[in-house]
């Protein structure tokens, strides 16, 4: 299956925003894999997309940091291949912030990948979506239920929730807005965890086991579908039952 469509989809060079990319390419769509220090995995993601079909995946730089740079990220996409469907925010920066010893760089850090890099990019990307297009963004399933130690993350994300709520009654009718809320996919990569204390985070689950990229992956391609066509400010819990402990 092939289609016209383009999806841009940040924090695309790795881990769940890889699976994402692959999973739309697969499905027919061109692709926009959008990274910040993974220059090697993101080309070479993209030599293996279009290895299969030709000029149908690009790698574009960009440092969700710099608020300049999102205008220059979303022309980019747009002017590519003269169009652009879908936004897909999943750039995220995730580390523990202990209460107490919260430094404001970390909190800056925080609030820009994972709440004000959508907002800004939602907006310099929304003129340029075609009519029917989508944008969702990767929340949280813990956002409303807070774990210790990640106040900061958690605020950012407990705000991305709320916009994506908020720019679907902004975008209407012409654009949908949708989120995912991953619960526990992959073991993170701020720390290393034992074999105890993986068993006790599993143990929280309901399901019992990490969920894998490719069900994130799944779920926006679900929401980016004509089959979701009247969801939207909805967010789509996809964690095993983990919100429910």
């Amino acid at each position: 299956m092939t289609t016209d469509k383009v999806a841009l989809v940040t924090g695309a060079a790795r881990r769940i925003g890889a699976a994402i990319a692959r999973e739309l390419h697969a499905a027919g769509w061109r692709v926009l894999v959008h990274y910040r220090g993974s220059a090697a995995e993101a080309q070479a993601l993209v030599a293996e997309l279009t290895a299969t079909r030709p000029d149908t995946a690009l790698a574009l730089p960009a440092d969700l940091a710099d608020a300049a740079a999102l205008a220059t990220l979303a022309r980019q996409a747009q002017a590519h291949w003269g169009r652009l469907d879908a936004l897909v925010n999943n750039a995220s920066v995730y580390y523990p912030t202990p209460f107490g010893a919260i430094a404001s760089a970390q909190f800056d850090d925080l609030l820009a990948s994972n709440l004000r890099a959508p907002l800004l990019l939602t907006q310099a990307c929304a003129p340029l979506l075609a009519d029917g297009g989508a944008v969702v963004n990767i929340v949280d399933t813990l956002a409303r239920r807070p774990a210790r130690d990640f106040s900061a993350y958690h605020a950012a994300k407990s705000g991305l929730w709320t916009l994506t709520e908020a720019l679907a009654l902004e975008l209407a009718p012409r654009v949908r807005v949708n989120g995912v809320a991953p619960g526990h996919m992959l073991w993170p990569e701020y720390a290393e965890l034992g074999a105890d204390r993986q068993r006790q985070e599993l143990a929280r689950v309901p399901l019992g086991r990490l969920g894998g990229a490719q069900e994130i992956a799944r779920a926006v391609k679900f929401l980016l579908s004509d089959d979701a066509a009247y969801i939207t400010g909805a967010v789509l819990p996809v964690d095993g039952g983990l919100r429910l402990r």
